[in-house]
């Protein structure tokens, strides 16, 4: 979770702006965690539950996890990418 929020940090706060595009991408992510009213703790805190119990079910690659929030049509969506290994016996 620590490199979903050094992504965000370095896309959010990143010494230059490469173009017009990556600005506004920038101030997007602001605008929706500031609308989500959680702190980066909170959103790590979250993501380690979601892990745990996404791990009864399948073996994952916890390395590659990725959360993300985004916006769309005027509502803010988690979307999440993880790798499964292969479903558990636990299932």
């Amino acid at each position: 979770m620590r490199g979903f929020f050094a992504k965000i940090q370095n896309t959010v706060f990143g010494s230059e702006v490469h173009s017009k595009d990556d600005a506004k991408q920038r101030l997007k992510v602001l605008l929706i965690h500031d609308q989500v009213a959680l702190t980066p703790a909170q959103l790590d805190a979250m993501k380690l539950e979601i892990m745990e119990v996404i791990g009864k079910y399948v073996e994952f690659e916890a390395d590659h996890v990725e959360f993300k929030l985004s916006r769309e049509d005027g509502s803010i969506s988690l979307v999440s990418n993880v790798p499964v290994r292969r479903v558990t016996a636990r299932a």
